[in-house]
């Protein structure tokens, strides 16, 4: 792994980004949204993951991120691997997923020329994550996460995309509880 993808100051937030698979738009449905924000949920409370914002867009997931204790890159690594397996299983599942099939073939397509996969590929490797060492570095990357949405043209303003902390820093309440900074 390149020195640059690595998380250097546990003591400091990082940007991070998870990709699906050849950017496949899987987060078109709101179930397998839920399960990454289920996840989300899960990390804070159990494995001492704090989040300070995130959003998820139709391929990909942004996310601020530090840690009480556990490493960064041990939280991402199961997150990754038990959104990975449970959406897979969401979309086996669901009779009405009309790229059901297809999903599934590639996603074990690209399993099969990563070793360290039992069955399915369902992330990009790495989290790319980036050092927030300055109040300007961080202002950038939480405008960039929480404007995703409104450069998409999915809403006009950001606090109004449920899937995303924009709400948190307009002094609402989103799906998950945040540390605003």
């Amino acid at each position: 792994m390149s020195r640059n993808y690595k998380f250097h100051n546990q003591e400091r937030p990082y940007f991070v980004t998870f990709s699906v698979i050849k950017w496949i738009d899987v987060f078109t449905r709101r179930e397998y949204k839920d399960i990454v924000v289920d996840s989300l949920k899960y990390c804070i409370e159990n494995k001492g993951l704090l989040l300070y914002a995130w959003v998820i867009m139709s391929n990909h997931v942004h996310l601020i991120i530090g840690t009480k204790d556990k490493p960064m890159q041990d939280i991402l690594r199961d997150l990754k691997r038990h959104t990975s397996k449970t959406i897979t299983k969401a979309i086996n599942e669901n009779t009405q997923e009309s790229r059901r099939d297809w999903l599934l073939w590639f996603f074990e397509r690209e399993g099969k020329h990563n070793s360290n996969n039992e069955q399915y590929q369902f992330w990009q490797q790495g989290s790319h994550p980036i050092e927030l060492w300055s109040n300007e570095v961080t202002d950038q990357k939480l405008d960039y996460i929480h404007n995703n949405p409104v450069k998409a043209g999915w809403v006009n303003e950001p606090q109004y995309y449920l899937y995303s902390s924009a709400i948190d820093y307009a002094d609402g309440k989103g799906l998950i509880d945040v540390l605003v900074i």
